[in-house]
């Protein structure tokens, strides 16, 4: 769950604006060679590829430090020469060990030598690894990582204190990327097939991780080491400790893959409040079950764990710190009444596990591929449980969050994303083109079959857009230029001149083409381009004219 705070009446946020203020001052800021060598999928990184990361980090409360290991599996592609490593400063890299299977066996266990370049590290001599060969990286790291100083929008290691003074430990990265803590090949386009993590805190604390609990192992020192799994592909962001005094409960959910285990982790002070609020998880599941399809990771289960921040899209670990309110921190959004009616941080970061956490967007610049699909998530629970003219209602409320001030697709291969228009006005044009289609069962089919098609996978817009306009047979190829790459929102032109109507398309891209269902003595629908076109009605009635309000365009008058 990512940047948003804006304006409503009387000095308050939503989050729409601060992300847009971060997105569009990230824009303004020069490029770097730190941002290429971030966002570039390049010759450092595209000959191998990252099968699992097993992670060993041991958490110094006293000092805020940390130090442990990734134990990298991976698979050689083709032939490399360097191998990129990302960690971001201050943290140090000490070593590296590598393990060529079918390699050359001095690399059995030996040393190998890298260089830094800012937060990366490229390992050298790597040309001995074959093609096709699992091998192994062995990176010992230690340091103090960079301190969030506003989680989870300025990212880094959260560390605070309960309402018992007892310390409550996690990290929020999106964006920053999972380097600000472990080594690891920090970019979207690579994920590792399956991952686990053993930490090592207090043995008066719990630590909560992604995926299944696998044990705990007492030290005599007075620490315990807490061992989590995932079993899947997961975003190098999402695999994230929680540490703090966590008590548990849960359920079963008979979900469309038959059982799948819901847990619930909460400060030992807030379960009470947890059990009455959490009732949302379930209606979740069945909403975006019937939207979605399966829930991705029924392997790895679904937990809900309370954080020491806002919230955040941790894959079979959602991150949870909406205060046990509904709405935004109490707050509705979408000013229509129906953001009150659950909360927001449950629907919202669990709809991530769909988009975002099953179809990851290669570049960060296609970012609006996990929140334009999860804002309309937000729509879509609201249509399920109270009908879609109070989902309606709810999307055309967000628009108030909608700034038009960068385009939603970012600038590839340097790490920077778009605006912050890519959370409600990628929401509203999902909206528009579920009206042109139609059709509310072949919409469904194609966000299920989305899921389906592109399972654990990384995507490009492209492939989305694509996939979208095959399946509606409805070319959408100008709509998703229209709202995704350009700040103008089209502007439908009109005049009235008796039983005749005349209009067409300003400011829009060339040959957008979205078809509206407008009033105009009837209920109908035109398909307006930039060239005017007229439409006579004789029977007599009403002469005005109005658009379907559930299509995000402006209209006006001409003479």
């Amino acid at each position: 769950m990512k940047q948003v705070l804006r304006f409503f009446v009387i000095f308050h946020f939503s989050f729409f604006i601060f992300h847009s203020v971060l997105a569009q001052s990230s824009r303004k800021a020069p490029l770097t060679h730190a941002d290429t060598l971030r966002g570039t999928y390049g010759p450092s990184r595209d000959w191998w590829d990252v099968l699992k990361y097993n992670l060993h980090v041991k958490f110094n409360i006293a000092d805020s430090t940390i130090s442990g290991y990734n134990h990298l599996q991976f698979k050689v592609l083709k032939k490399g020469s360097t191998l990129q490593i990302d960690l971001q400063e201050p943290m140090i890299l000490d070593s590296v060990i590598g393990y060529a299977i079918g390699g050359q066996s001095t690399y059995n266990g030996a040393k190998l030598k890298f260089n830094k370049d800012g937060n990366a590290y490229f390992i050298s001599n790597m040309e001995s690894y074959k093609p096709q060969t699992i091998n192994y990286l062995t990176i010992y790291y230690h340091g103090k990582p960079r301190i969030a100083r506003r989680p989870p929008w300025d990212g880094g290691l959260i560390w605070k204190k309960d309402k018992n003074n007892n310390p409550w430990v996690s990290i929020a990265c999106q964006g920053l990327g999972a380097s600000v803590w472990y080594p690891c090949k920090d970019h979207q386009q690579d994920e590792p097939d399956s991952a686990e993590m053993h930490i090592t805190i207090p043995d008066s604390l719990f630590c909560v991780g992604n995926g299944r609990f696998r044990g705990m192992i007492s030290k005599p020192d007075g620490t315990a080491v807490y061992d989590w799994a995932v079993v899947n592909p997961i975003n190098s962001y999402n695999l994230i400790p929680y540490i703090g005094k966590y008590v548990h409960f849960g359920e079963t959910y008979n979900g469309e893959k038959g059982k799948l285990d819901m847990d619930y982790w909460v400060l030992d002070t807030d379960l009470e409040k947890a059990k009455e609020q959490f009732k949302d998880a379930p209606r979740m599941m069945k909403a975006f079950e019937h939207w979605f399809g399966p829930y991705p990771f029924y392997e790895d289960g679904y937990k809900l764990v309370e954080a020491p921040h806002l919230g955040m899209e941790h894959q079979s670990a959602v991150a949870y710190g909406n205060g046990f309110k509904n709405g935004y921190l109490g707050r509705d959004l979408s000013g229509s009444g129906w953001g009150l009616k659950w909360d927001f941080i449950i629907v919202h970061e669990s709809g991530h596990e769909w988009f975002a956490n099953n179809i990851t967007s290669k570049d960060i610049a296609d970012m609006w591929v996990h929140e334009g699909f999860t804002n309309y998530s937000e729509t879509l629970f609201t249509d399920y449980w109270f009908g879609t003219q109070a989902g309606n209602e709810y999307c055309i409320g967000t628009r108030k969050g909608i700034s038009n001030d960068i385009p939603i697709i970012g600038i590839y291969n340097v790490n920077k994303q778009g605006s912050g228009d890519m959370y409600p006005k990628s929401g509203n044009m999902l909206h528009a083109i579920r009206q042109v289609i139609n059709n509310d069962e072949k919409f469904r089919q194609i966000l299920r079959g989305l899921n389906k098609t592109f399972y654990h996978q990384t995507v490009t817009t492209k492939q989305v857009e694509d996939y979208i306009s095959k399946q509606s047979k409805i070319d959408f190829s100008k709509v998703f230029d229209q709202y995704l790459r350009t700040t103008q929102i089209p502007v439908l032109e009109y005049k009235v001149d008796g039983y005749k109507l005349s209009y067409r398309y300003d400011s829009c891209v060339k040959g957008f083409n979205l078809p509206l269902k407008i009033k105009f003595k009837t209920e109908q629908w035109i398909k307006p381009t930039t060239e005017w076109k007229t439409l006579n009605l004789y029977p007599e009635g009403d002469n005005s004219f109005s658009v379907d309000p559930n299509f995000y365009i402006k209209t006006k008058k001409v003479d």
